[in-house]
């Protein structure tokens, strides 16, 4: 969270001391366009997390296709380095009431599947708020919608591509992880109904 608090103040003060520069808009002008975009992008931002934390997991299966990594996006992942920074990436999903941090039960299936769609939670989330910084444009007038909008709003993807990403990198070990153990469990079960058939019943 810190880098990311690192990034927006950083960000903030480079596009208003370039407005400012430039002589886009006053000092005054400048610094509250800045703040007002940057706030009401994160409201926006919240409000598209809260829309998908309130709709059920049913909708988010761990086997959906539509959530599936495909082999480049795979080696892009692999290229971009993702392994490397994906733990400096803030994880909010403890506010939810699921920490993404670190997996807390790695054996068991439940969990793991909990996991997976807390991961396509998550990545719907984040392609939501992708275009959401092109609201935010709408509400500056003339030349600062595309000085001091367009900055703020390319700021946010780039803050929420980077999540988007390292959720996507971690979904296919976790269900990795969830098929063997379903296989484990259901060769159990089978070994279990076969030591118990009218030749060999068991005890009961």
């Amino acid at each position: 969270m810190k880098l990311y608090l690192f990034i927006i103040g950083v960000a903030m003060a480079v596009i208003a001391g370039i407005n400012i520069a430039c002589g886009v808009a006053t000092p005054l002008y400048a610094v509250v366009a800045v703040v007002f975009c940057v706030v009401l992008q994160i409201i926006l931002d919240s409000l598209a997390a809260l829309a998908i934390r309130l709709t059920p997991d049913r909708l988010y299966p761990a086997e959906s296709p539509r959530y599936r990594v495909r082999p480049w996006e795979k080696k892009l992942y692999l290229k971009l380095g993702v392994r490397v920074w994906k733990d400096h990436i803030p994880d909010l999903g403890g506010i939810g009431g699921f920490s993404k941090r670190k997996l807390r039960a790695p054996n068991d299936p439940a969990y793991i599947e909990k996991y997976v769609i807390e991961c396509h939670k998550g990545v719907l989330t984040h392609r939501l708020c992708y275009p959401l910084g092109l609201l935010v444009m709408l509400t500056l007038p003339g030349l600062c919608a595309l000085t001091i909008g367009l900055p703020v709003a390319v700021i946010n993807l780039i803050l929420n591509a980077l999540p988007t990403m390292a959720l996507r990198y971690n979904t296919p070990m976790l269900l990795g992880m969830l098929r063997r153990m379903r296989r484990k469990q259901t060769t159990a079960a089978n070994r279990a109904l076969g030591d118990r058939t009218p030749e060999n019943p068991g005890v009961s």
